[in-house]
C-alpha cells in the first residue's frame, strides 16, 4: 500500500533540496541540511501528586502528533521533591517520515498563528549541531484539543533536529519551508 507523501515533503524532495544545494554552494546533494525527526516533550512535575494527569497528557499529544506517546522516568531520586527513581515524570514522542512533515506543517501554518501576541520565534534557539528547539506554553493552541475536556494547561518543548553542518544552513532550511524564525535586528 503506498501512500503519498506529506505536501512539505515533497515540496523538500523536489524543489528545495536542489535550491538549497545552489543556495549554499554544496558540493553534493547529500551535504543538503534535512529534517531527520521532531520531538515532543512534556515535562509533568504534577503527575508526582496525581498520576491521572500524566494520562490525560499521553493522551493530548497523541492527539497532537497523530502518533502515540510514551511515558518517561526518573532517572534519579530528588528527596526535595518527592520523587523517586523510575517514577512516571513527563511524555514524549518522535516522529519521522511523514508524520513529522504533516505536524510541521500544521505547527507552522495552523498552530503558531493561534499563539497570543506571536511575533515569530527567537533566532537564537539553535544548538550548536544546528537543531532547533521551540516551547510552546499551552497545548491548546493546536485545534485538534478540545478545549472543554483540557484537564491542565501544560507547556511542551518541541525539537527539530536537522542533518546539517552548520547552524546557518539549518536556518536557510527552516526559511524554505517558511518556519516563522524573527530577523536579527540590523
Amino acid at each position: 500500500m503506498a501512500t503519498t507523501p506529506a505536501r512539505l515533503q515533497t515540496e523538500y524532495r523536489e524543489k528545495f533540496r536542489k535550491e538549497l544545494k545552489e543556495e549554499l554552494s554544496l558540493t553534493s546533494i547529500m551535504q543538503v541540511p534535512e529534517l531527520k525527526k521532531i520531538v515532543i516533550n512534556v515535562g509533568a512535575g504534577k503527575a508526582i501528586e496525581n498520576p491521572k494527569i500524566l494520562d490525560s497528557i499521553v493522551e493530548e499529544i497523541g492527539i497532537i502528533s497523530g502518533q502515540k506517546a510514551v511515558k518517561t522516568k526518573a532517572k534519579k531520586s530528588i528527596a526535595a521533591f518527592k520523587l523517586r527513581e523510575q517514577m512516571n515524570i513527563g511524555a514524549m514522542v518522535t516522529l519521522r517520515g511523514k508524520i513529522m512533515y504533516e505536524f510541521l506543517d500544521r505547527l507552522i501554518n495552523v498552530a503558531l498563528p493561534r499563539v497570543r501576541d506571536f511575533n515569530g520565534l527567537s533566532a537564537k534557539s539553535f544548538d550548536k549541531a544546528g537543531n532547533y528547539t521551540l516551547g510552546v506554553k499551552e497545548q491548546i493552541i493546536f485545534p485538534e484539543i478540545n478545549f472543554d475536556k483540557v484537564a491542565s494547561i501544560h507547556g511542551m518543548d518541541i525539537t527539530l533536529v536537522i542533518k546539517t553542518d552548520s547552524v546557518e544552513h539549518s536556518a536557510k532550511l527552516l526559511e524554505k519551508f517558511n518556519f516563522p524564525i524573527r530577523k536579527k535586528a540590523a
